[in-house]
């Protein structure tokens, strides 16, 4: 049986905002903080590179049991036995993805629509991450902004545990939260702040009230 995942704060590790000298440091200070769960994003890197860092990551977030978690790249995934995957709309569809991975990984999913939502529910993904809620300017092309009106109403109809994503900060945590989210995904709030640590706090703590 599958352990349960604590979903709560989801550090989407976007290598833009990742020092190349030490990267590896930013995401255990941020753990340090209150972090749940780790994304690797990494859309430019070269494979070797990719897998690398990967590898790095995966080591040092194991013994603290620290779910790791591979964005896009399946074949990363499985080389480093990371703990999961996060698909788009365009990669590989989740049936797929299972079937490579089995049953025991993680696979989370990105939606922007009711369609794609219950479409990832029915082929059998764990999570979805559905936004952006508030507008980011982490991604490049993103997806039309839902707001949180809709993402209340787009998640009450889900079973699934849900990760809110896009432009989230301190003061909309407690508001997703109270939406029905399982949690909040950040990147930019969070790596792009002089202490990693205290970020992920403001957060967590705000997550928690």
């Amino acid at each position: 049986m599958k352990k349960p995942i604590d979903y709560s704060l989801y550090l989407i590790a976007d290598v833009q905002f990742l020092p190349p000298f030490n990267p590896v440091e930013k995401i255990l200070q941020a753990v340090a903080g209150g972090v749940t769960i780790v994304q690797l994003r990494a859309k430019k890197l070269p494979d070797r590179d990719f897998y690398q860092l990967a590898q790095k990551i995966k080591e040092v977030l194991s013994p603290l049991a620290i779910p790791f978690i591979v964005d896009d790249r399946i074949d990363i995934a499985l080389a480093v036995d990371a703990d999961g995957v996060h698909l788009g709309q365009k990669d590989l569809p989740v049936k797929v993805a299972r079937h490579l991975l089995g049953s025991q990984k993680i696979i989370g999913l990105t939606a922007n629509r009711r369609e794609e939502a219950l479409s990832g529910e029915k082929e059998g993904a764990d999570y979805l991450g559905i936004g952006p809620v508030f507008p980011t300017s982490t991604k490049e092309n993103p997806a039309p902004v839902i707001g949180p009106d809709r993402f209340k109403a787009l998640i009450s109809q889900l079973v699934l545990p849900v990760v809110a994503i896009g432009g989230i900060n301190p003061e909309r945590a407690l508001e997703l939260k109270t939406s029905g989210a399982a949690g909040i995904a950040v990147s930019s709030f969070i790596l792009q702040n002089p202490d990693p640590e205290k970020a992920a706090c403001l957060l967590m703590k705000a997550w928690k009230n």
